[in-house]
């Protein structure tokens, strides 16, 4: 048996577009350790500076994922500038 690729769309000759995800939104989210016997000091500073990278890994989260849906976004665009048989 055969199949016919007529019911198939056509292909665009361009490659979809792709965007370059930065260093920062692909590297791992560091987070402080306290040590084996911490002080006060060492739960305060352990706690601010925590907070701190919370905020840089929340920030990079959110750059990849404006990066994956503005790629998508022009592909989106892509596939539609391509005229229909």
């Amino acid at each position: 048996m055969t199949a016919s690729c007529a019911g198939s769309l056509r292909t665009s000759p361009v490659a979809p577009a792709r965007l370059i995800l930065p260093e920062t939104a692909s590297r791992p989210c560091a987070l402080a350790t306290l040590p084996a016997e911490p002080t006060l000091a060492d739960l305060e500073a352990a706690y601010m500076l925590r907070g701190a990278q919370v905020l840089a890994c929340d920030g990079a989260r959110r750059l990849a994922v404006e990066t994956l849906l503005a790629e998508r976004a022009m592909q989106a665009a892509g596939r539609a500038s391509v005229p229909q048989p």
